[in-house]
This record gives structure tokens, sequence and C-alpha cells, in this order.
């Protein structure tokens, strides 16, 4: 195994140079005086905190020369330089490894897929710890460190003490993940619920920029939902905030993985979309794609149990924004393949379980491949890079 470069600090050792550097980071260019009046500091704590990150290369300042001539000492903005540092990131499936390489600014240089020949820890750990020595191998041409590893697994993740608690999918049970991928890659390791990684990306660098309340919900293999309150990412007192799939809407509904009844999971994810269409059908439907060209066929069964799962999504979104009143609902996931199959059901349930003013929530869907939860995963590794207040393992 090929050896790895140690990381440096971070020259942002107070919360407030962290946050600072992470509006730059979501909202940049910006200037001084726009800083300060977004982060509610004094101007003296911007160029405190500005100097140093300016010094360590992490800000540039854009000087516009033409502006100097004319007005002497105009105010120019500050924004960070991508290629500062990097990141990767990883997205663990059943069936597979995601990962990517990035820069400071989450923007994807290169990316790689590898499947899995098994689930358990230790094949998957072979995997990944092969597939990080090949990105580091290519990093190494950009002639700038990678800076962290942030790796983004299903299921209940306690990220300050980096163990996976339970993930249905890989069949995992307290594995101490960050504290394993650490020894194999060397690298910092930053462990987080793929939602809840994913809602970091969207905050920080997509459709959640500029929001302070909004809410993720994913639908897919899973129904997942990551929520940030007053700008920060709610995990909980137990971290599994946001749990939208394990809520019950029908009690007399089917039975849930997770042992209750009428899961909204249970009704809308993609095994409980093939099994009802199995028997709504009669036929021996193998998979989820064979479903769905049933139900754009016409078929009224598959149609019908599209449907259904659009109802349970909506009514589910409904409280969530009930609940929580955020400004945006963004709805992704592989599940919005057949999103025109059950959009008119979403949206009409909604504003039925909306309460009155709650239904004027910005409703929006956004198509994101699994690489885009790779890239969720290297936000995080950067998140835990430049915020002195986040755990990190593997340091």
């Amino acid at each position: 195994m090929r050896s790895t470069p140690r990381t440096e600090a971070f020259p942002a050792p107070l919360p407030t140079a962290a946050q600072i550097f992470t509006t730059v980071l979501s909202q940049g260019p910006l200037t001084r005086t726009e800083l300060a009046r977004r982060t509610a500091l004094s101007p003296a704590a911007i160029t405190k905190a500005v100097r140093p990150l300016i010094e360590a290369g992490y800000l540039v300042e854009d000087v516009d020369e033409e502006a100097r001539r004319s007005l002497g000492r105009p105010a120019n903005p500050v924004r960070v330089d991508g290629g500062r540092a990097l990141f990767l990131g990883v997205k663990v499936t059943g069936d597979e490894i995601i990962a990517v390489l990035t820069d400071l600014c989450c923007r994807v240089r290169t990316a790689r897929h590898v499947p899995l020949a098994a689930r358990d820890p230790k094949t998957v750990l072979a995997a990944l710890g092969d597939l990080v020595q090949e990105l580091l191998a290519e990093a190494d041409g950009f002639g700038v460190r990678v800076e962290g590893l942030g790796v983004a697994v299903s299921g209940d993740v306690d990220r300050p003490g980096g163990t996976v608690r339970y993930s249905p999918f890989l069949e995992w049970r307290d594995v101490a993940l960050a504290e394993l991928v650490g020894m194999t890659t060397g690298l910092p390791v930053t462990v987080d619920n793929d939602v809840r990684a994913l809602t970091i990306a969207e905050q920080w660098f997509g459709a959640g920029v500029g929001v302070s309340d909004f809410a993720l919900v994913t639908v897919g293999a899973g129904i997942g939902c990551g929520l940030v309150v007053n700008g920060q990412v709610v995990s909980g007192m137990f971290g599994v905030a946001g749990e939208l799939g394990h809520v019950s809407i029908d009690p007399n509904g089917p039975l849930c993985h997770c042992g209750n009844r009428g899961c909204v999971e249970a009704m809308a994810a993609d095994s409980a979309i093939l099994r009802d269409v199995r028997e709504a059908t009669g036929l021996p439907v193998p998979d989820t794609t064979t479903a769905l060209e049933l139900a754009h066929r016409g078929d009224p069964g598959a149609r019908a149990v599209y449907a259904r799962a659009g109802q349970a999504i909506g009514r589910a979104i409904g409280a969530v924004v009930n609940l929580l009143g955020p400004e945006r609902v963004i709805i992704s996931g592989e599940g919005l393949v057949a999103y025109d199959l059950f959009a008119d059901q979403i949206r009409t349930e909604f504003a039925a379980s909306a309460f009155a003013t709650a239904a004027q929530c910005d409703v929006k869907t956004r198509p994101l491949p699994f690489e885009q939860w790779a890239r969720g995963a290297a936000a995080t590794a950067i998140q835990s890079f430049i915020r002195s207040d986040t755990f990190q393992k593997g340091r």
C-alpha cells in the first residue's frame, strides 16, 4: 500500500472563522462587507478570520485593477481556491462502492464504481481500500494533498463515534467503520448516514444554498429524509432524526422490516413497489425496472401501485412540513425515475395534509445519481476539515 502524506490543520481554530469560510465556500465570492452582513459578525471579526485564510491560500482576494485605478480602494470579493485541497467521498450500497475525488469546493474531479462481491465488513473494507489507493494515486497528479475521506452508509450511523450502528441493506451492526477505514487508508475519516451526507452537500453546494430551513426527501431502495433547521443539519440526540421511512401512516398497512406496520418505506420503497406490483398483476416481475416498464405500458395494477406509493410519499412530506415548516422540500433519489407515475398523487396528498400556509412550501425534484451521494460523503469530509466543532476520526 502506498504511503499517505500527512494532512495539515485548517487555519480556522475558532467556530466564527469556520463559519466565515463556510459562508464564502457556499455563497461566495463575497466582499468583507457582504460577509459581515450574512454572518452577523463584526468587520473586525471578518478581517481577523480572513487574513490567515488568505495567507494559507484557502481564500483568494479578487482584485479589480481597473476599479482600483478609478476608485482607489474598492471592496474586493474573496473566494475559495478550490484547488487548494482534495477530498475523497465514498458511498457504499448493497451492491457496489462509488468513490469520487473532489476539490475543496466539492467539484468532482474523477469518479469510480466497483461492484461488491459480498457485503461483510471485511470484503467491503478491502474493496474500499483498493479504490482509495487508486484515487490517491490519481490525486498525486494534482500536486495537492488529500485532506480527508468521507464514507456514506445507509442506516443508523453515529458520526461522532464513527460507528455504523445498524445498516439494513448491508446487514451490519456496530461496525467501527471510521477506525477501520482510517487504519486501512491512513486518512482522516468521517462516517455519516448517506441521506444526511447528501443533505450537507445540498446545503453547501446545491439546492439548499442560502435556505435556512429545508428537507431533503429521498425515494428509492429506502425512504430517507435529511433536515436542516436554522441552518443546521439536524441529527437529534440519537442520530436518527429524519427517519421518515419509518413513520407509520397506516397502522393496518404492510409489515415493515423495522417491525412496525404501514411505514412509508413499507409502502413506497422499491422493494415494496415490486412486492405490490407482483401481487397486483399476478406476474413474476423480476425487478423494479420491469415493474416500471409495466406501469409505463399502462398496466392498471402496476399504475395503481405507483399511485399508492405517491400518496404515501405526499402524506409523509405533509407531515414533515407541518412539524418543521421548512421553506423548501427537495425530492431526490433513484426512485425519481418513476416520478411521472406518482407526481400527481404526491402533490395532491401533500396539499391535503399540509396545514394552512404550510402548503406554500416549495416542493421541487432534483435527480441526483449515486456519484452525487459519494460527493455528499466528500462534503462531510470537507466539513470535518474546516470545522473545529466537528468530531473527526483517523487524525
